[in-house]
């Protein structure tokens, strides 16, 4: 039996220590990291992917992938408790760590100010960035459908980050603040890192990888000396 009293009350405390202005070690990061998390054998094994760009050519660098036995069942508003074992299992197996990094989930826009981006940004104590594809809690202003459009995400008064069309005709992401970034500069390092898709490179790198996309299957043929 999961205790949801205990998760929720560590959440609550977590969320007080997540820092929303921005604390880079650096004036500009030299590398960026995405991070993935999905699950295999229904559920039974989390797996995470990391992807390494080199900032600000976006060149996939190095990646890892792990995977871990899941340890916790899915409860709505409690997925990072499921996620963050591979996650930090993956982030050992780095040989670069990132300065910052991008996770496909949320950050603070959560119920309780703790998605998966923020508590991982915690626990490794790096700039985190929650870019999650759908939205979780808080309210938004209808977007328009041309790329850029932009509105803030708001709840209980208080602003969880932004909402932005990346692409025409393409739903919108939702970022926010993981842990060391404001909402303003995350907002920003993902606009820095588009390349043309739906999803900044960090991230869809990270999925590419997770998923074996033929994309990254080609690159694989062409960089057989990349770390991983």
């Amino acid at each position: 039996m999961i205790d949801t009293q205990t998760l929720r009350a560590e959440q609550l405390q977590r969320a007080s220590e997540v820092i929303r202005h921005d604390d880079f070690l650096v004036d500009t990061p030299a590398f960026i990291a995405g991070a993935d998390v999905g699950f295999e054998q229904e559920g039974a094994v989390t797996r995470a992917a990391i992807a390494i760009l080199r900032y600000p050519s976006l060149e996939l660098v190095e990646y890892q992938i792990a995977r871990v036995a899941t340890t916790m069942p899915y409860i709505p508003g409690f997925l990072s408790f499921r996620e963050y074992p591979a996650l930090l299992a993956a982030w050992e197996r780095l040989q670069q760590k990132p300065d910052l990094v991008f996770v496909d989930g949320h950050g603070i826009s959560h119920p309780r100010r703790l998605g998966v981006a923020s508590h991982f940004g915690l626990l490794v104590n790096v700039p985190t960035i929650g870019v999650a594809k759908k939205r979780l809690c808080g309210k938004f202003a209808p977007l328009d459908a041309v790329a850029g459009a932009l509105a803030p995400l708001e709840d209980k008064g208080e602003q969880l980050g932004w909402v932005w069309r990346s692409k025409a005709r393409c739903n919108p992401l939702f970022i926010a603040t993981g842990h060391r970034v404001s909402a303003d500069s995350a907002l920003a390092w993902v606009q820095r890192c588009m390349a043309g898709y739906r999803l900044p490179e960090p991230t869809r790198w990270a999925d590419a990888i997770a998923s074996r996309r033929p994309a990254f299957q080609r690159w694989l043929q062409q960089h057989p000396e990349v770390p991983q």
